[in-house]
């Protein structure tokens, strides 16, 4: 087939932004070559052809939104003949004995969670329709054929009671894109069942409205990126019900301890770990001895994770991302540390690949940098905790003798989402973490 799709790139993706054509039209291409820039919610990621040929039609310039499913090229012999042909031609029924359609150029496989993540439910592709989309687009125009049509205008035709019938397609040949089924109005006696209608419109009527606001102001795009974490964060601080637990640390020997690693890395030439990468690898142990918090909730049962894979909230430019190390309780310190800063800085540039940002089990966010002493951190579903960490601190304490000494504090925060994890079992992962960073010679044997 010549026609090249918007492809699923992340578990969070619905539709991907062109950020850049790298071929012209009338460019050869061959399969597996780079020919665009996609950017996602997470990250600009390289989109390849699916077949030799030639580039000779760009359909979504660059700076366009496009749904996943939608054409967006469409690579040739070179002769001008190429069609869009996905979701185009019409399902023959079987009742009539004719043929199936063969499917759509298939998109690049969607990057795979680690073993022991939640996988994502995989959205359809043009040509593959379930018999629930076929259900929700059974109308057929005048002349017998189904509207042509993407996936996610189907799904949300289907959930808003909207005939493809009646809807106009303003998308390459006709196609009915996802913006002509919100702008059109539900319909109530063409079989779709009628309590669809005032569901959607509740649904629509509950999303917040902006609040005027007067008096001088710049007007800022949130990023894809912004955006998407908004809709999570939002969803986790809905559905799952929060738990904070906060324990002050003396990290006193964990400093000097580091002091020791770094100075025996400079004289072999290696770079060197920061606090938190102790602190990863501290987790990661933590996590071996107990996964009782390496868990997701899953309706009426817990999935835990065999594997150990951290997130590490990293600040950008374009919004907060968080790479993932993952088995990070079978890499050492020093490993840990040059994957972190690895992945920090291509974070920072746009550069992970969305594998390197799937399939988290635990997410660790560090403040302290910024003089931060304590905050609180909200889940990234679909784990089900994540530690708060701040600034380390000068405090006076009683030692041993009952002598007044100065100690360095850390206090962290967990976040456990109460559905999966209780208050006794974050209790326990707490104290056995705080046990680690205070003798820390524990964390690396």
């Amino acid at each position: 087939m010549p026609e090249i799709t918007m492809p699923r790139l992340s578990d969070t993706m619905e539709e991907g932004v062109i950020a850049s054509w790298l071929k012209q039209v009338g460019d050869p291409v061959a399969r597996g070559e780079v020919i665009a820039e996609i950017e996602t919610d997470k990250a600009l990621m390289e989109l390849e052809a699916y077949d030799d040929g030639v580039l000779e039609q760009i359909l979504a310039d660059a700076g366009a939104r496009v749904p996943i499913g939608e054409p967006i090229a469409l690579v040739g012999d070179g002769s001008g003949t190429a069609r869009v042909t996905s979701a185009a031609a019409p399902e023959t029924s079987a009742a009539t004995g004719g043929s199936e359609v063969s499917p759509a150029a298939p998109t690049p496989d969607a990057p795979r969670p680690a073993t022991g993540s939640v996988t994502p439910t995989p959205t359809a592709t043009a040509g593959s329709a379930t018999p629930d989309d076929r259900a929700s687009s059974s109308s057929a125009t005048a002349d017998g054929q189904r509207p042509k049509s993407s996936p996610l205008a189907r799904k949300i035709a289907r959930e808003r009671g909207v005939d493809l019938a009646t809807v106009t397609g303003s998308g390459p040949g006709g196609r009915i894109t996802r913006r002509d089924v919100e702008s059109a109005k539900p319909a109530t006696d063409s079989g779709t069942s009628p309590e669809l209608a005032p569901a959607a419109a509740t649904a629509e009527a509950a999303v917040a409205q902006p609040i005027p606001v007067s008096g001088d102001y710049d007007e800022i795009p949130l990023t894809r990126i912004q955006q998407v974490s908004a809709t999570r964060l939002t969803e986790s601080k809905q559905q799952a019900p929060h738990i904070y637990l906060t324990s002050a640390i003396d990290v006193t020997e964990l400093l000097a301890f580091r002091v020791q690693i770094n100075a025996t890395l400079d004289s072999a030439g290696k770079g060197r770990v920061s606090v938190n990468d102790l602190l990863v690898k501290a987790v990661a142990a933590t996590l071996r001895t107990d996964p009782s918090v390496n868990v997701s909730f899953a309706g009426d049962k817990l999935l835990q994770h065999k594997g150990i894979h951290l997130g590490v909230a990293v600040a950008t430019p374009a919004g907060l991302l968080v790479p993932v190390i993952h088995d990070a309780d079978r890499k050492s310190v020093s490993e840990i540390a040059a994957e972190s800063r690895d992945k920090a800085e291509r974070a920072r540039t746009r550069k992970l690949r969305a594998e390197e940002m799937s399939g988290g089990t635990f997410t660790i966010s560090n403040l302290g940098m910024f003089g931060i002493e304590q905050f609180t951190a909200v889940i990234n579903p679909p784990e089900s905790a994540i530690l708060a960490v701040g600034g380390a601190s000068d405090e006076l304490r009683l030692d041993d003798s009952g002598a007044v000494v100065a100690r360095k504090v850390l206090r962290v925060t967990l976040s456990a989402d109460h559905r999966a994890i209780d208050g006794a079992v974050a209790a326990k992962f707490l104290q056995q973490f705080k046990d680690l960073l205070e003798h820390p010679l524990r964390i690396i044997t």
